[in-house]
């Protein structure tokens, strides 16, 4: 079976739905273009700074007599347990880009009025 690819990926997706929720959620509220692609702009600059966090990178330096078969078995662990931890970190950071995003047009605003 072939491998499917998404594009943009899944978080780009994620990200421009952020970007998309802030802006409805800013008009919604009476809030200026101006502000919201502040808010817009906020969020992605946020997201770049932190997602290099996500990349985990690290070597194992495993005994010799470790067969190549343990090996890739214990590769496809580690592959898996760092997939389900990403998954929670990018929860967390989400949540905290948009905390931190509220907190940048609230400023924005008072710096503005």
């Amino acid at each position: 079976m072939a491998k499917i690819l998404d594009f943009p990926s899944t978080r780009i997706q994620g990200l421009t739905f952020l970007q998309d929720q802030i802006r409805d959620l800013l008009e919604q509220n009476g809030a200026d273009a101006d502000l919201q692609e502040f808010a817009a702009a906020t969020v992605m600059e946020i997201y770049q700074r932190v997602v290099s966090a996500e990349n985990y990178n690290f070597a194992l330096n495993l005994p010799e007599s470790v067969s190549e078969s343990d090996a890739e078995d214990l590769h496809v662990q580690i592959d898996n347990n760092l997939a389900v931890i990403q998954e929670a970190n990018h929860a967390i950071i989400v949540r905290l880009i948009a905390e931190l995003t509220l907190a940048e047009v609230k400023l924005f605003q008072l710096q503005n009025a």
